[in-house]
């Protein structure tokens, strides 16, 4: 078990950029999560813009709800209901999108804490010798 982990340590440490390029690495990474910031604003955008539909023709629906015929009034309700779900499905993407990002910024601070103890090691190794 220990060879296994010691393989996958390994592996890990192999993808890890090199500590010398560590200032250009924190700038990628500001760079990178603030362009998934971005995308997160316009991914919930259609999630807000069903909803506002669906809530627009639910109050229409009601106000004149006695001067239209029960087959449009029906036919509104299930506009309601399909716009409420399209809604929730595009709020379900932009939440699993929102949590891989989360995901991606607690990685990528890990990874700069790393390579930032590398760096002093060095420096304190080439110190030393």
């Amino acid at each position: 078990m220990e060879k296994q982990n010691d393989n996958i340590r390994e592996r890990l440490l192999a993808r890890m950029p090199q500590p010398e390029n560590l200032a250009a690495y924190r700038e990628e990474t500001a760079s990178l999560l603030a362009k998934h910031e971005k995308a997160l604003f316009w991914e919930k955008m259609p999630s807000t813009v069903l909803a506002v539909s669906a809530v627009a023709i639910l109050i229409a629906n009601w106000i004149w709800a006695h001067k239209i015929d029960a087959v449009v009034s029906q036919t509104m309700w299930f506009g309601i209901g399909l716009l409420m779900f399209a809604s929730i499905l595009s709020g379900l993407r932009y939440l699993i999108y929102r949590s891989k990002v989360d995901l991606l910024k607690e990685v990528k601070q890990v990874q700069l804490q790393v390579l930032e103890l590398q760096a002093s090691l060095e420096k304190n190794g080439n110190a030393r010798g």
